[in-house]
C-alpha cells in the first residue's frame, strides 16, 4: 500500500538540531538523521549548531559524515547562541555557514583534564597499591602526580589532535594553517569576529540560514517547508518524561580528550558516559 500524502522531500529542506554537549547519543542521532537525509534525497540541510563542544571522536564522526553528504546535499550551519570547540568542528562539514552577530564561537583547541588528590588522600590516610602491566597503564591516575614522561606523551596526544583540529579548519574554509593557528589557541570570538576571520560566511539568524539553504537549491524561500528530524527518544522517556537514564560501568571516572569551551579554567559542561 502506498501512504498517499507521502511527503515530497526533494522539495523540502531537512533540519537537524545538535544541542548540548557532542557525546556519543549525539553522533548516534545526527549520523542516523543524515542518513535520512540522503536516503530521502533532501536537497538542502539546514544543520543548527547550539553546542559548547564535545568529545574528539564523536565531533570528528559527525564532520567527516557531512562531508561525504554535501557531495549530494547543499547544507548550511546556522550557529546559535554558543558554537564553540567541538560546534565548530562540526561545523567545518557545511558548505557555508551562517551566525548571529553575537553568537559565543571559537575556542578552537583540545583539552585533557585530570584530577590529583595525592595531598588529600595524604592528610585521610588512604593510599592506593598498584599492580600493572606497564608504566604508563595508570596514566591520569588522581592518587599521584603526572612524572615527566607521562606529560610528554599526553601533551604529544594534545597536540596531533589538536593539529587535526586546525587542519580541519584550515582546509574547510580555505585558510592558511598559520592563519589559522593565529587565533586558535582557545580563544573564544563573537559571530561578527568570527565573519571578519573567515571561520562564518555570513551574519543572520536561522531563519535567514533557511531561507539561504532554499536558495542554494533553486526553491521558494517563501514557501519551502522544513522538515526536522529529531532524535527518537527512548520508550522510557516517552512514557515517563521525567525519566532519566543512569549509565554506570568501566566509563566512569575516564578522564576524556575533549574539544569544549571553558570559561575561566571552568568547563561550561563535564561529560560523563
Amino acid at each position: 500500500m502506498v501512504w498517499p500524502f507521502k511527503p515530497r522531500y526533494r522539495k523540502q529542506i531537512a533540519r537537524i538540531e545538535i544541542t548540548g554537549a557532542i557525546a556519543s547519543a549525539t553522533r548516534k542521532h545526527v549520523l542516523e538523521a543524515l542518513k535520512t537525509v540522503e536516503e530521502r534525497k533532501f536537497p538542502a540541510l539546514l544543520l543548527r549548531i547550539d553546542s559548547p563542544g564535545g568529545t574528539v571522536g564523536d565531533s570528528q564522526e559527525i564532520y567527516s559524515a557531512l562531508k561525504r553528504l554535501r557531495e549530494k546535499v547543499k547544507i548550511v550551519a546556522s550557529f546559535g547562541n554558543i558554537s564553540a570547540s567541538g560546534g565548530v568542528y562540526i561545523g567545518m562539514g557545511a558548505q557555508h555557514i551562517m551566525a548571529n552577530p553575537g553568537t559565543i564561537t571559537g575556542s578552537i583547541g583540545v583539552i585533557l583534564r585530570g584530577n590529583n588528590l595525592e595531598r588529600l588522600l595524604q592528610k585521610i590516610g588512604v593510599s592506593f597499591k598498584v599492580i600493572k602491566s606497564g608504566p604508563y597503564k595508570d596514566i591520569l591516575a588522581f592518587d599521584r602526580e603526572l612524572t615527566e614522561p607521562e606529560q610528554n606523551i599526553l601533551q604529544e596526544l594534545i597536540d596531533t589532535s589538536y593539529q587535526q583540529f586546525v587542519q580541519t579548519v584550515a582546509d574547510a574554509r580555505s585558510l592558511g594553517v598559520e592563519t589559522v593557528r593565529s587565533f586558535a589557541d582557545g580563544r573564544i570570538f563573537t559571530g561578527q569576529q568570527a565573519v571578519e576571520l573567515g571561520i562564518v560566511d555570513r551574519l543572520g539568524t536561522e531563519e535567514d540560514a533557511r531561507r539561504w539553504a532554499a536558495e542554494l537549491v533553486e526553491l521558494d524561500p517563501e514557501k519551502t517547508p522544513v522538515y526536522t528530524l529529531e532524535e527518537r527518544k527512548p520508550l522510557l522517556n516517552r512514557i515517563l518524561p521525567g525519566s532519566r537514564q543512569v549509565s554506570s560501568g568501566l566509563g566512569a571516572g575516564i578522564n576524556w580528550v575533549e574539544f569544549e569551551v571553558s570559561t575561566n579554567g571552568l568547563p561550561l559542561w563535564m561529560y560523563r558516559p
